[in-house]
């Protein structure tokens, strides 16, 4: 199982507004400009994090994107749920059933124990998810207890002084 292109792009937009001054909220030509990609594809992906409570729109001249919810609250899970839905990585097309249709009773047995193998390592792989916040993941990164805030929105000048900082703290 591979996630796709659309949760690594969610993860660095959750990223971006984690580390937004929450005073000033993300412009989408910001986000699109830094991800580098489709508008359009950045527009589906902004909805699915919109309705997935885990990113609000700020609607206005000084409008754009916000994070809904403290770093600190939001789980890796939360944003492979946004973006993916649930996760099952046994497709079960009854292949099983098909090849073996001539042993029935033991075909549909085969099934189901492979059902369960995959839908514990599923339960065990969402557990794992769900014990690391976007909180943490970026703390460990830039080896602050806090996330410094900073406005994606501003000049490169002005982050450039904080990414010096940050890379002072890295060595």
């Amino acid at each position: 199982m591979q996630l796709t292109r659309g949760f690594e792009q969610a993860a660095c937009i959750i990223t971006l507004l984690a580390t937004q001054d929450p005073d000033f909220p993300i412009s989408s030509e910001v986000i699109h400009h830094r991800l580098n990609g489709s508008q359009t594809y950045l527009r589906k992906i902004m909805r699915k994090l919109v309705v997935a409570g885990l990113v609000k729109s700020v609607s206005g001249n000084n409008g754009g994107f916000t994070i809904a919810r403290p770093a600190k609250n939001i789980s890796l899970y939360d944003v492979v749920q946004a973006t993916e839905g649930d996760i099952h990585t046994y497709p079960d097309s009854g292949l099983i059933d098909i090849v073996f249709k001539d042993f029935q009773p033991v075909a549909k047995q085969g099934t189901s124990v492979v059902n369960s193998v995959f839908s514990r390592a599923d339960s065990l792989w969402e557990d794992s998810l769900k014990k690391r916040s976007v909180y943490q993941l970026i703390s460990e990164t830039l080896g602050e207890s806090e996330i410094p805030l900073i406005n994606w929105n501003e000049t490169d000048e002005k982050r450039e002084l904080l990414i010096q900082r940050l890379l002072h703290n890295l060595h």
